[in-house]
């Protein structure tokens, strides 16, 4: 179970500190798609006024974690296979948008950076520590491209994934062939071969996408 013990926070700091707990569970699976998450549970769980539950509600539907329905309130969103690649097809044209900016700006820290993360990444198995550090390997190549509300965009949908991605991570042997295809997507970048690295991230998030797809299906 997730840990909700926190320290006393009052006003915006309170419902993003729910957000973030809540983001957590749905995304450890704690939560499940479909299930409801009333807004008086979340108060009382948290011990907060319906206030903040409900800012940290409606924090997750601009995720794409919660959708609220009439008379239903905040329910845990479900996607399907078809709404999933619909996501990877976004996060293909944004990603590959935002690294084919960002590499004449990238920097020798920069490569210090995501080759320190590469390396971690090398010895972590937890399927949800592994995830969270897939996605800082690619706001840490996307970040130099300086577009702010691009990086929003592209994080919003990573969110929205990374539920299905853990689940993904533990039902296939994909750990080695994601690490040689981010090794082949840096050394690019290291080369300043925009159209190379691009083309290779690519073809890395529409495997990863047909693969969840098809687990999806099942």
């Amino acid at each position: 179970m997730t840990d909700f013990t926190r320290p006393r926070l009052t006003g915006t700091a309170t419902s993003e500190w729910i957000a973030a707990a809540l983001r957590q569970a749905i995304l450890q699976g704690e939560y499940k798609g479909g299930q409801p998450l009333p807004q008086d549970e979340v108060a009382a769980r948290f011990g907060v006024s319906k206030i903040p539950a409900r800012e940290a509600l409606l924090q997750l539907k601009a995720e794409g974690l919660v959708t609220f329905y009439p008379n239903r309130g905040a329910v845990v969103s479900e996607l399907s296979a078809d709404e999933v690649d619909e996501i990877y097809a976004m996060r293909i044209a944004l990603e590959t948008l935002a690294l084919r900016r960002a590499i004449p700006n990238m920097t020798r820290a920069d490569f210090v950076r995501l080759d320190g993360l590469i390396t971690i990444m090398d010895d972590e198995r937890d399927a949800l520590k592994w995830s969270a550090l897939n996605w800082e390997f690619h706001a840490a190549l996307y970040r130099p491209c300086n577009m702010p509300r691009l990086l929003d965009a592209i994080r919003a949908l990573h969110t929205n994934v990374q539920r299905y991605v853990v689940i993904y991570l533990t039902s296939v042997d994909y750990h080695a062939e994601a690490q040689r295809q981010h090794r082949v997507i840096l050394r690019a970048c290291r080369r300043g071969n925009a159209d190379l690295a691009a083309d290779q991230l690519a073809k890395h998030l529409g495997q990863a996408a047909r693969k969840m797809t098809v687990l999806l299906k099942k």
